[in-house]
């Protein structure tokens, strides 16, 4: 019968007597465990930060922008043709797949309160950019329509703008300029913090679209919009709705059959949850090449449990001598071997960990360490110590008690 504690016991002691052996075959599994934990940690973390920033943007956004001029034969691009305009976002916000729709125009503009200055985006748009954009308000109002229709002098302003024009003051209320033009402060917005790209989504200053048209910027074309942003009523209507908007602005421009749009419509939100998926996708590939050093610490373990086998076949001779079964020789091996993985997984869970905090601190990167990422290198490792260690014990049970005890 199989006495489990004293099979631990004798499986300790032969691991104590060759200590350097036993450490040098752990550092496979070691340095294998700590590679996969920090991959999976920093992994995870630029992930859930691409998560995050996509939460920051909108969800189910689509974003329509003009199409291309063609000059002397060279096509300028998209935008360089001015053929969107306030009643295309109009039309659009009716569509079925549509929630929400609002035109933008913006430029960069010098902003002065009191002796206070500050240079930042201005988007001139309509009341429905928030909800497009699900952005909060940390005080005030957001745009009433009569304010749009009359192109009132009114203004909401990004946390970064606030902070950099007020300090700690309350700019409701307040009288900034734009350009030299007086508008009043309705509203701050909430914070939404820096773009995938790096950018500031803050330092931002929302104002009536029909003012910017009016009193900021100009435009060629009364009415025309730099381009139009687009809510969908949920993700699975996005590809319906990029299609009613396509159908939707052909008619209304009178595009003809055989003609090219002049305008494109992309799918942001599929855009950002492409670059979602591959940050997940590398993660899992620098994961998977780290696990490779699992696979090399147990042939490690495989290959010094065979030199153990015939370094004691003398004493597997004396205990099967005594009544040892073929399962008492097969269990202490893989007891041995599992006991090497094992500690080895512990203490490379350890520096995983602390590799992963210490990259934190030095590259500013985030990192995010799961338990289940932990449990699964520590199981993996014990998963490896029996399955190599299997060999080793097989060919150990099946020596036979009389040559195991002529052996030198």
């Amino acid at each position: 019968m199989i006495h489990l504690p004293s099979i631990i016991k004798i499986a300790l002691r032969a691991l104590r007597v060759n200590k350097m052996r036993s450490a040098l075959t752990m550092l496979g599994i070691i340095i294998g465990v700590a590679a996969v934990i920090t991959m999976l940690a920093v992994g995870k973390g630029a992930s859930d930060k691409i998560s995050d920033q996509i939460a920051t943007v909108g969800s189910n956004l689509i974003i329509v922008v003009p199409g291309s001029t063609t000059a002397g034969g060279v096509r300028m691009g998209s935008g360089s043709f001015q053929s969107l305009t306030r009643g295309d976002a109009d039309a659009i916000s009716s569509e079925s797949s549509v929630m929400l729709a609002a035109p933008v125009i913006s430029g960069a503009s010098q902003v002065v309160y009191g002796n206070a200055n500050w240079a930042t985006s201005v988007v001139g748009t309509t009341h429905d950019m928030l909800g497009v954009r699900d952005w909060t308000l940390a005080s005030g109002r957001n745009f009433y329509e009569q304010e749009i229709r009359s192109a009132a002098k009114v203004c909401l302003l990004g946390q970064t703008v606030a902070d950099n024009l007020f300090g700690n003051a309350n700019p409701l209320d307040q009288t900034i300029r734009i350009r030299k033009v007086p508008f009043t402060v309705v509203g701050v917005l909430g914070s939404k913090g820096q773009s995938m790209m790096g950018q500031d989504q803050d330092d931002i200053i929302y104002v009536p679209v029909t003012a910017a048209e009016r009193n900021l910027f100009g435009r060629r074309i009364p009415g025309s919009v730099h381009y139009i942003m687009v809510k969908a009523v949920n993700t699975e209507e996005l590809s319906r709705a990029e299609e009613q908007i396509r159908q939707l602005l052909r008619q209304r421009h009178r595009i003809g059959p055989d003609q090219d749009d002049d305008f494109t419509v992309r799918n942001l939100t599929q855009m950002l949850q492409l670059t979602e998926q591959a940050s997940r996708v590398m993660s899992l590939l620098l994961a998977a090449i780290a696990g490779v050093s699992l696979l090399v610490g147990g042939i490690g373990i495989m290959n010094i449990m065979l030199v153990s086998v015939t370094e004691r076949t003398r004493e597997i001779g004396i205990r099967m001598a005594v009544g040892a079964k073929t399962w008492d020789i097969r269990t202490q091996f893989i007891i041995e071997a599992l006991i090497l993985s094992m500690i080895g997984g512990l203490i490379g869970i350890l520096l995983g960990v602390g590799f992963a905090e210490i990259l934190s601190h030095f590259t500013g990167w985030t990192i995010l360490i799961s338990p289940f990422s932990i449990a699964m290198s520590f199981g993996f490792s014990a998963l490896i110590g029996i399955f190599f260690g299997f060999y080793p014990a097989y060919k150990a049970s099946l020596l036979d008690p009389i040559d195991a005890l002529r052996h030198e």
